[in-house]
């Protein structure tokens, strides 16, 4: 499982040597006081660094956390007046990303004692404007967070952040295999792999279905016949596919492929994957259950070789650790146009992430249609109502598009016995006709991520960190305004 306790971030505080030594270690405590505060409070560790009195002091500072592997990156803070051209040489090479917190020690002004040396060391309120011009005129990526460091709102803010932190630290280095190509004549899957591993930090590689399948054949009994006891405990198995059951073999089958995907991922130290039906050489069954299992313990997922929307799956994994609710491979398959009740039925043919299931899962083995190979096994569940979005990633030529969308999940009205496959059932907000028209004219894929637990900001911040275009529906999307963002962002990001 995902543990964001293994990453940190470094509290920073800016002052200077004007103020004399009693000034500056009071401010040294209050610093180191916040951090412990922050350190209960978000899900990484907050770790306290000396305050910054000068440039030498905060290029060492930024230089370090470059290179520390489990910071994320900083939380900066100026509690006096810090003259920004001191952090110009530190802000020049800054890797990691960065939050801006403008709060003060002191959450109440001290109406009967302020005096002058209160308002000397107590003078965030224009110290963090100074930080704040040398930021927008350097033109680094930041998030912004204002209100007292002890308020919920403020420490909910930098929760935000520090997951989304995690998440891009998470997609640095990592890799992301493809168990054969594209899927055919589709083009929102391909992707300029270069720029995205520029842009990213992950790298997407291919890999032969016959190098899975030699991985899978040199699985044992013993651990396909671990598997199955896993199975058995977890999941209501179909009839046929118990101890046996007429389909017993091919719930053999399906825990052999997951056990030689597993090791295969982990060999090649991978994040995720993508897979496509298309080409299936060497293989009994398409990986349905395998998959699912693959997607719930936290790898990123897409189908038919789409490798933007595994990588995305993986980021919201990681952003979502430990919060209630999951996060899966979606897509929109059909629509509901009742009058007054527009709704999206959204599937796959196997691989939703039981993450988001509601109630028993059950392992069930039906026909897929298509793929030309037996009968693949898969859960099937329904998902709870409640709010979410759905998120896409889509390459436009000359830069990459991050799309959001915020739907709320529905219980499906009927009972759906002959779908086998899992699936939810959502409104689009802000209705049908203005979400979809919205998400079409934006290029948006027919892959998402799918999200209970993650927010629109959570997906902002994190575009934000990427340096990527943004574009979020809503409930307050209008379609005018949407399409006059759209052409905004072509002049800002210098159109095709």
């Amino acid at each position: 499982m995902l543990d964001l306790k293994q990453y940190e971030a470094w509290f920073i505080t800016g002052t200077q040597h004007l103020y004399g030594p009693e000034t500056l270690e009071e401010v040294a405590a209050h610093s180191q006081q916040i951090a412990a505060e922050l350190n209960t409070k978000l899900p990484i560790k907050i770790v306290f660094k000396p305050i910054l009195k000068s440039t030498e002091e905060i290029y060492q500072l930024v230089q370090e956390a470059n290179v520390a592997e489990n910071c994320v990156g900083l939380i900066a803070w100026m509690h006096t007046f810090s003259p920004a051209k001191m952090w110009i040489n530190g802000l020049k090479i800054l890797k990691k990303p960065l939050a801006h917190l403008h709060t003060q020690f002191n959450r109440d002004i001290p109406w009967g004692e302020i005096d002058m040396d209160f308002m000397n060391t107590n003078q965030s309120a224009h110290g963090d404007r100074e930080f704040g011009f040398i930021t927008a005129r350097m033109g680094v990526k930041r998030k912004v967070v204002v209100g007292h460091w002890e308020a919920e709102e403020t420490q909910r803010q930098l929760s935000v952040w520090s997951r989304v932190a995690c998440a891009w630290a998470d997609w640095q280095g990592a890799a992301f295999v493809r168990f054969g190509d594209n899927m055919r004549y589709v083009a929102v899957t391909e992707g300029d792999k270069v720029e995205a591993e520029i842009k990213f930090g992950y790298s997407v590689n291919t890999y032969g279905i016959g190098d899975l399948v030699a991985v899978v054949n040199a699985v044992t009994d013993a651990q396909i016949d671990e598997l199955l006891t896993t199975y058995e405990r977890e999941y209501e198995l179909a009839d046929t596919l118990k101890e046996g059951g007429s389909q017993r073999e091919s719930l053999r089958e399906a825990a052999k492929i997951e056990a030689g995907m597993r090791q295969f991922l982990q060999d090649k130290k991978a994040k995720g994957f993508t897979d496509t039906f298309e080409d299936l050489h060497g293989m009994a069954q398409l990986p349905g259950i395998a998959t699912q299992r693959l997607m719930a313990e936290g790898y990123g997922f897409g189908g038919e070789g789409d490798w933007k929307t595994s990588a995305l799956v993986r980021a919201m994994k990681v952003m979502g650790a430990g919060l209630p609710g999951g996060n899966s491979f979606m897509e929109d398959y059909t629509y509901h146009f009742a009058p007054g009740n527009n709704q999206v039925l959204g599937s796959h043919m196997l691989e939703i992430c039981p993450s988001i299931a509601e109630g028993k899962v059950r392992a069930e083995i039906h026909p897929l249609g298509i793929g030309g190979k037996a009968d693949p096994v898969r859960l099937v569940f329904n998902c709870p109502a409640g709010e979410g979005l759905n998120a896409t990633i889509v390459d436009m030529g000359n830069r990459f598009r991050m799309i959001v969308n915020e739907v709320e999940a529905v219980a499906p009205e009927q009972e759906l016995p002959k779908l086998p496959v899992a699936r939810v059932l959502w409104k689009v907000k802000p209705d049908m006709a203005t979400g979809v028209a919205a998400w079409i004219l934006a290029g948006g894929a027919h892959h998402t991520g799918f999200s209970q637990n993650l927010t629109v900001e959570y997906l902002e911040d994190f575009a934000e960190m990427a340096g990527i275009e943004f574009l979020v529906i809503d409930a307050d999307t209008k379609l005018r305004n949407f399409k006059n963002e759209l052409r905004y962002n072509e002049v800002a990001f210098g159109g095709r």
